[in-house]
């Protein structure tokens, strides 16, 4: 038996804005757009809160998980993307925590790669769990993969991970590279005294792999004190790689948020995510639900719906869950602000509770 229990403050109340229904009357059947008329056809989808690493920009040390039963159910999961991609979704990002550490994860890849109309099931992961699931998951119809990577320092990515191993993470790389997936990404966290002196050494890594790389400013989210001190500009960050390499900029998109550089003889992008300097909200096409089942239309805002009563409420019958989410829409602001956050957060969840 489903417990129905959730936060009450999140629960759906029934009502389309006027201003969504002209909207979607305008555009075909199954459109899902928000009130300034940008199309969603990006869903990232946090499956579990729990993660074999501790990092230290994503969650406190001494974390409490959600009790089991507040947790989307792996058939739940499925059910709701397969209702995302009924409304137009074409783009699955599978998250967590990290995904992998779910028992039978590689049941919901194999089941969402089946789904009709989704063109890209993507994953992102810090890698602990590669070496053995790379082949499962090439094999389930996963396209591509980001992977976790601020250091290339065994000592240092223990102190940023608190418990991670490097080793672990490296060799789930070239089992990946190994499995036959191509253009997987780092994502790395710009942290300044921690790993900004690093890197040019992560760009030479991601060009001697044949890999991506991705720098992001660190968000505030969470109660995590000293992100004044930490924060790098991706200008910053730029400056300094053009002091060692030819940055080309490139107009070319991965349907997220990055903004690319190539580098010339070579197949691999630098990517800049910039959520403080360059918000990239007036071409925002994606949603998050968290592994509770809550629809955060906009990552650095509060307003969510919660999905997981609807989906228990209504288990043979998707039009309820499905005119939530088309009503979310109204919650998705123009924009978001995070410049005067850095140690006062105004979103107070943990990145690993929204889904990273």
């Amino acid at each position: 038996m489903h417990n129905d229990t959730m936060n009450p403050g999140l629960e759906y109340q029934a009502g389309t804005p006027p201003q969504l229904d002209s909207l979607h009357r305008e555009l075909p059947a199954g459109t899902l757009v928000d009130k300034y008329g940008r199309q969603i056809s990006y869903v990232r989808l946090s499956i579990t809160d729990r993660c074999d690493f501790r990092c230290t920009y994503c969650m406190s040390e001494n974390m409490t998980f959600l009790p089991r039963d507040q947790v989307m159910s792996l058939e739940e999961c499925l059910r709701v993307a397969r209702i995302f991609v009924q409304l137009g979704v074409s783009k699955l990002r599978m998250t967590g925590g990290e995904p992998l550490v779910r028992p039978n994860a590689l049941w919901l890849f194999e089941q969402l790669g089946q789904l009709e109309g989704l063109r890209e099931l993507v994953l992102t992961t810090n890698g602990s769990q590669l070496e053995r699931h790379a082949p499962a998951l090439k094999a389930a119809g996963v396209r591509r993969l980001n992977v976790s990577l601020d250091t290339l320092r065994p000592e240092r990515f223990r102190t940023i991970t608190r418990i991670g191993s490097l080793d672990k993470v490296l060799t789930g790389l070239e089992a990946a590279r190994q499995a036959g997936f191509v253009h997987t990404k780092l994502n790395t966290v710009m942290m300044r005294g921690f790993n900004d002196d690093e890197f040019p050494d992560l760009v030479r890594y991601a060009l001697a792999n044949g890999l991506d790389i991705s720098f992001i400013e660190e968000m505030p989210l969470g109660d995590i004190a000293g992100r004044c001190r930490t924060y790098i500009s991706s200008q910053e960050a730029l400056a300094g790689l053009q002091q060692h390499f030819d940055l080309i900029p490139s107009a070319e998109s991965s349907g997220g948020p990055a903004r690319y550089w190539r580098i010339p003889g070579s197949q691999t992008r630098v990517g800049f995510i910039s959520p403080h300097s360059h918000n990239f909200c007036d071409s925002c096409n994606r949603v998050r639900i968290t592994a509770q089942g809550e629809l955060y239309p906009c990552l650095g805002h509060n307003d969510a719906t919660a999905l997981l009563p609807l989906l228990r409420r209504h288990p043979d019958d998707d039009g309820a869950v499905r005119q939530a989410i088309m009503d979310s829409m109204g919650l998705k602001p123009k924009a978001h602000d995070f410049t005067q956050q850095m140690d006062a957060p105004q979103v107070v969840r943990f990145m690993s509770m929204t889904g990273g």
